[in-house]
C-alpha cells in the first residue's frame, strides 16, 4: 500500500523555549524542536469519559515523522484509550486526532479508513494465521483487502515476493519462510505481526506491549527491531518492562489518572519525583 501525498503540509504548535534539563510541562508541546522536522501523527485537548468517568482528560501528544515514542504509565492511566481513539476504536467525548495533515482529522473516521491512510496497530497477542506458512501470512497482509481465498490463488509480482523477502530477513524469519505459523514461538510470532503489519506500508506503527512473555534475548532482538523501523515509520510502543524501555527509549510520555504527566528523554522522566511516586517508586 502506498500512501497518497498530502496536499497540506501541518503547522505544528509553537516549540517551548528551551528548557536545558528540566522537564516539559503538562500541556505543552512534548518535543522542544516540534517545528524543525514534520509530524506524522498529532492529538489535541483530547478527552473520553465513560458514564462520568475520564479515562483521558485533555491530552496533548505530538510525534515527528520517523520518531520512536514509548508511552508508559500504571495500568489505568489511559494508554489503551488513546490508542483506542487513534486507531479510531473508540470516539473521543472532545478533542482531534491528525495523521499529517489537518485534512486527516481521525476521529471522524472508520476503524478501515484510518487504517487505510497508514496507521498500523500490534496488540499484546499475536493474532497470525496459524495454519498458514510465514511467508503467507505476510502475503495476506500484502493483499488484505482482496480477502484470503482470492488472496492464496492469485500470483504475486517480482515486486511484492522483493517486498517480502525483505521484509521476512528484517524480521529475522527469512529462514523459516515456509513454515507454519502456529509452530514458530512466542517470540517469534510478535516478530511476524510486526512484519505484517509492515507489508501494509503504515506511516505509523503503534505497538502494544511488544516484549510480554518473551526471554532476555527475544526481547533485546525486539529492541533492535523496533529501534531498526524509525526514521522510515513512526513508532509508538506502549511497554511496562522498564528495561526494556530503557534499551530503546528517545522520548518518553507518562500517562497518569487520564493525563499527561510527564515528558522528555528517559533519563529526564526518571528523575521527575512525580513520575517516581506514582509509578517508578517501586
Amino acid at each position: 500500500m502506498s500512501l497518497t501525498p498530502m496536499s497540506e503540509v501541518p503547522s505544528p504548535p509553537s516549540a517551548p523555549e528551551e528548557a536545558g534539563e528540566r522537564l516539559t510541562p503538562i500541556h505543552s508541546a512534548p518535543i522542544p524542536d516540534a517545528a524543525k522536522r514534520p509530524l506524522s501523527l498529532w492529538v489535541e485537548n483530547l478527552s473520553v469519559s465513560f458514564d462520568g468517568f475520564k479515562a483521558l482528560n485533555d491530552v496533548t501528544l505530538l510525534l515527528e515523522k520517523g520518531e520512536l515514542r514509548c508511552l508508559i504509565g500504571p495500568n489505568g492511566a489511559g494508554k489503551t484509550t488513546l490508542m483506542d481513539c487513534i486507531t479510531g476504536k473508540t470516539r473521543p467525548t472532545s478533542g482531534s486526532v491528525f495523521l499529517e495533515s489537518r485534512l486527516n482529522e481521525l476521529t471522524r473516521m472508520t476503524e478501515v479508513q484510518i487504517a487505510g491512510l497508514g496507521i498500523g496497530r500490534k496488540f499484546q497477542r499475536p493474532t497470525v494465521f496459524q495454519g498458514h506458512t510465514v511467508f503467507e501470512n505476510c502475503e495476506l497482509a500484502l493483499k488484505g483487502k482482496k480477502g484470503v481465498f482470492r488472496t492464496l490463488f492469485a500470483r504475486l509480482d517480482a515486486p511484492q515476493k522483493k517486498r517480502i523477502a525483505e521484509i521476512l530477513e528484517l524480521i529475522g524469519l527469512a529462514d523459516h519462510a515456509h513454515r507454519p505459523a502456529g509452530l514458530l514461538a512466542h517470540g517469534q510470532k510478535q516478530w511476524l505481526e510486526i512484519g505484517m503489519l509492515l507489508a501494509q506500508d503504515p506511516q505509523v506503527l503503534l505497538i502494544d506491549e511488544p516484549v510480554a512473555g518473551m526471554t532476555h534475548a527475544e526481547a533485546e532482538r525486539t529492541a533492535e527491531l523496533l529501534k531498526s523501523l524509525a526514521g522510515q515509520h513512526t513508532v509508538v510502543v506502549v511497554e511496562h518492562d522498564m528495561e526494556f524501555i530503557r534499551s530503546i527509549a528517545r522520548n518518553v510520555t507518562v500517562l497518569h489518572e487520564g493525563r499527561v504527566l510527564a515528558e522528555g528523554t528517559m533519563a529526564q522522566v526518571q528523575k521527575d519525583p512525580r513520575v517516581i511516586e506514582v509509578y517508578l517508586g517501586e
